[in-house]
């Protein structure tokens, strides 16, 4: 596995990317029954948290027979599932289209829109599984 674990010395952010890190796990399972929420994205998320809080939940979620495959393909440089990539980039736009409703400043709406382009171009990059 390529990833460094580092796990913070503060345990206050210790605790807080544990906490995101448990839900990300749980959105990640429901993601893989419910086909509106995306899996891999909320995984990935679950494994950064766990590699900056704990070595132990890492490895766990890293080496599961069930998710961990969702993990390592893009950990190893294999790529992101098609099913993946399409949800991650249309919930982020969603969500992004949404804020930009609500926010009425034109510097604000210019940053998410960048962020937002920014990162559907780094998905759009990398290599695309077929779906699982």
């Amino acid at each position: 596995m390529p990833q460094k674990i580092h796990p913070s010395h503060h345990a206050w952010l210790r605790y807080t990317l544990l906490g995101i890190g448990w839900l990300s796990v749980m959105l990640g399972v429901i993601g893989i029954f419910l086909p509106v929420l995306p899996t891999t994205p909320f995984l990935l998320l679950a494994a950064a948290c766990f590699a900056r809080s704990s070595e132990r939940f890492y490895r766990w979620l890293v080496e599961h027979p069930k998710l961990g495959p969702w993990i390592r393909d893009y950990l190893e440089g294999h790529g992101i599932p098609l099913k993946g990539k399409v949800y991650a980039i249309g919930l982020m736009w969603m969500s992004i289209a949404f804020s930009c409703f609500l926010v009425p400043l034109p510097w604000a709406r210019a940053f998410m829109l960048t962020s937002a382009l920014l990162v559907s171009l780094y998905i759009l990059k990398q290599k695309t599984l077929p779906n699982r």
